[in-house]
């Protein structure tokens, strides 16, 4: 592979790209708290999601721009600590990192550097099983390839700080079986994100993580954000610890058991899964991907041109997720969980994170969804501001979803 770069050249590109941190596409953000009784029960909904998870914190943040803005850090570091989390900690952004990888995907279809239909074999030469799959379709979840990341779980969790290289995963997921022809359904696979990462990188002459920092990070001024190199092992910046409840044999999990999987290789998520990030960059990346203010017209039309993901409110574009009004995705990697949305009309925006892994990348969702349910009803402090659509879904139902997809609850202390 090719990822000779010139520093200069990158050096170059994110001193013109400057910071764009306030997102000129979306309403401008009222400079004030929510309400009082507002911020109480989004408290609820976190402290809740916090116990129903098995970890020991959370970090989230909520804007709304009609009304007001709440971000808080709730919990502790590590399970029975004592340490308080802030609110700027990083964490493990698992599938986020999906939408990172195509968001370069199109910006490179901008500079004509690569076609969305180009396939897969004139950037990866040599590789067996993707006849017929193109760069759109690894984007879209339609490519058919079966996904690595479900299958190997329990040899992840059994072995934390092995590196693995992207082709002998990408092998593993293409050796499954088939969910599909491609183009023929979605099907969600983090095979498909690591292998648009070697196609990227292939094409572009420069590694991931310098991709990442030419056309996300130092567009956006995500000061935070970071690809770990393979050897990192460790959260860079301060943290909370990641924990996730280890599988017996049958693959259920052993919830009186919590594992710290706090030093985990990148290598295991890389280009699907890999970077690590905090609330405040996440909220500035939702609303680009949100908007497609990274974008021409026509690559952000792509990006947001969708295909069904079960409900009649949920899609998926390339490397997007869209939750009724809401566009943005919902991530898993051993130790985290994380959630990003915003909606480019209203300009709602929520960020969570959590400290367990064990409920799963939909469970993010679901509290994130709680939460919009719960802000959506607060009125706009300007007249004619606009607010957020009606949701396909309410506060309970969402709370439901939470509950239902938790394995794990920590037991309420004797007494």
């Amino acid at each position: 592979m090719v990822f000779a770069a010139s520093a200069a050249a990158l050096a170059l590109t994110l001193a013109a790209c400057g910071n764009a941190g306030v997102n000129p596409d979306f309403p401008p953000q009222q400079q004030r708290a929510l309400p009082s009784a507002t911020v109480t029960r989004l408290t609820a909904a976190v402290t809740d999601a916090v116990a129903l998870s098995g970890g020991s914190a959370a970090l989230v943040g909520v804007w709304a721009p009609w009304a007001g803005s709440w971000t808080a850090a709730i919990g502790t570091t590590t399970r029975g600590g004592s340490a308080p989390v802030a609110p700027a900690m990083t964490f493990r952004v698992g599938q986020l990192t999906t939408a990172m990888t195509c968001t370069v995907l199109l910006e490179l279809v901008d500079q004509d550097v690569v076609g969305l239909d180009d396939p897969v074999s004139k950037w990866v030469p040599g590789l067996v099983g993707v006849d017929g799959v193109t760069l759109r379709e690894l984007c879209q979840n339609t490519s058919g390839i079966g996904d690595y990341a479900s299958a190997l779980h329990g040899v992840f969790l059994a072995n934390p700080q092995r590196y693995w290289p992207p082709l002998e995963l990408v092998s593993d997921g293409v050796a499954m079986a088939r969910t599909g022809q491609p183009g023929a359904k979605y099907s969600p696979s983090q095979t498909n994100a690591l292998l648009l990462g070697m196609a990227l990188q292939n094409a572009a002459g420069r590694n991931a993580e310098q991709l990442y920092q030419s056309y996300v990070f130092g567009r956006l001024g995500m000061a935070a954000s970071v690809l770990p190199d393979d050897s990192v092992l460790t959260v860079p910046g301060p943290h909370p610890a990641g924990y996730v409840a280890p599988l017996d044999a049958s693959g259920a999990p052993v919830c009186d058991k919590p594992q710290d999987i706090t030093a985990l290789s990148p290598s295991l998520g890389w280009t699907a899964a890999g970077v690590v990030s905090n609330v405040d960059d996440l909220k500035v990346f939702a609303q680009a991907l949100a908007s497609g203010s990274l974008l021409s017209s026509s690559s952000a039309d792509a990006q947001a041109k969708t295909v069904s993901a079960g409900a009649s409110w949920l899609s998926y574009g390339l490397g997007m997720q869209v939750v009724g009004p809401l566009r943005g995705a919902s991530g898993a990697v051993p130790g985290y969980l994380s959630a990003m949305y915003a909606d480019p009309s209203s300009g709602l925006t929520i960020v969570v994170a959590l400290n367990d892994s064990t409920p799963g990348a939909g469970f993010a969702q679901a509290l994130a969804q709680r939460l919009a349910s719960i802000v959506s009803k607060v009125p706009a402090v300007q007249k004619g501001a606009k607010v957020v659509a009606s949701l396909p879904w309410s506060e309970d139902q969402a709370a439901a979803a939470m509950k239902a997809a938790a394995p794990c609850p920590t037991k309420p202390a004797a007494g």
